[in-house]
């Protein structure tokens, strides 16, 4: 996530991730002291934010369309505009040397996979009409990173992580228990955007370099895919000039948010990210609830609640801890901040 800038690199990967070339208008201001620089960040991110959660507006425009060839077209114009980017940027060294470093390589795919899932997940829930899920699954994500945490990094978790961890658990299985339904749309969320936060940690490729790798490597399937959609008796669910257009709109929709989350993170603080991410969610909350009419019954507010009330508790040990941290002279907790969205 969101820290501090380092001084330039000869490596293209590092050069990338710290990227000396000034972003496109649209998601870089000037800014010229730390002031402006804040007040810059906190509107990137807030719109980031607001526009991330209110993705299912879009979707359900084009939920008629199977969603797995919606996926494959926003895999596809992704793939094109960030093409498109990465040439404005004059990126391609940056995007050749992280297809030839193997390992990097390697965790590229395997998130790619992971990004897939979960996009896909995304989609389809909207197309049956849980957004409820979807809102659910973003909640409870940095709870799913902890877990993570313990389980591939061998951190140790503190006492509030526990017991934030117990609440939304018990939250989760009161849906389970008293709906008789396991909510694995909202944990494959969580779980897939998990894993592959944790994976990108792992690799020096930036968010723009990074997504376009990985849509490139899922651009094969995805051509596939939308051929033989257009050969099936299907293919009347795209038929409309209207349909197209939104299908290619997908590739601007989700590379332009992910751009200004780049802009924004380089000038806000991890625990300023941390705080604000819980938009997304929330947006997707009311959503489901005020506009899509989704049922919420006492079971789900119990459930929501212990789960925001767990995120309440995860926050103010982040809090607790990182004071200490900071008291104790640890340079790294007063450049970062609270970290509430990664362990």
């Amino acid at each position: 996530m969101a820290r501090p800038p380092l001084p330039t690199q000869d490596s293209a990967l590092s050069t990338e991730r710290f990227p000396t070339r000034p972003l496109p208008a649209i998601v870089a201001a000037a800014v010229s002291t730390p002031a402006s620089a804040h007040r810059t960040g906190l509107l990137l991110a807030i719109t980031t934010y607001v526009a991330w959660g209110l993705f299912p507006l879009y979707f359900k425009l084009v939920s008629h369309v199977p969603p797995v060839v919606v996926l494959a077209h926003r895999v596809a114009w992704s793939a094109v505009f960030l093409a498109l980017v990465l040439t404005a940027q004059r990126q391609w060294a940056a995007a050749r040397a992280a297809t030839r470093d193997r390992r990097t390589l390697a965790t590229l795919v395997a998130s790619a996979v992971l990004i897939a899932v979960n996009w896909f997940a995304f989609i389809y829930a909207i197309s049956i009409g849980q957004v409820l899920q979807c809102s659910l699954g973003y909640f409870i994500n940095p709870l799913v990173s902890v877990l993570l945490g313990v389980a591939f990094l061998r951190e140790r978790l503190r006492p509030g992580q526990v017991a934030a961890l117990a609440l939304a658990a018990a939250g989760v299985l009161n849906l389970a228990i008293v709906l008789g339904q396991f909510p694995w749309i909202a944990v494959a969320l969580a779980a897939s955007f998990g894993l592959y936060g944790l994976l990108r940690k792992t690799t020096a490729a930036g968010p723009l370099v990074g997504l376009a790798v990985e849509t490139g490597v899922l651009l094969p399937a995805a051509l596939v895919l939308i051929l033989l959609h257009e050969l099936s008796p299907l293919r009347a669910t795209t038929g409309d000039p209207t349909t197209y257009a939104l299908l290619a709109s997908s590739g601007v929709l989700t590379a332009i948010p992910l751009l200004m989350f780049a802009a924004a993170a380089r000038r806000l603080r991890l625990s300023t990210m941390g705080f604000l991410q819980y938009l997304v969610p929330t947006g997707q909350f009311l959503l489901a609830v005020l506009l899509y009419h989704e049922p919420f019954t006492r079971t789900h507010a119990m459930s929501f609640g212990l789960i925001w009330v767990a995120l309440a508790l995860y926050t103010a040990d982040s809090i607790r801890a990182l004071r200490t941290r900071s008291a104790a002279g640890d340079p790294a907790a007063r450049a970062e901040g609270v970290a509430v969205i990664e362990p």
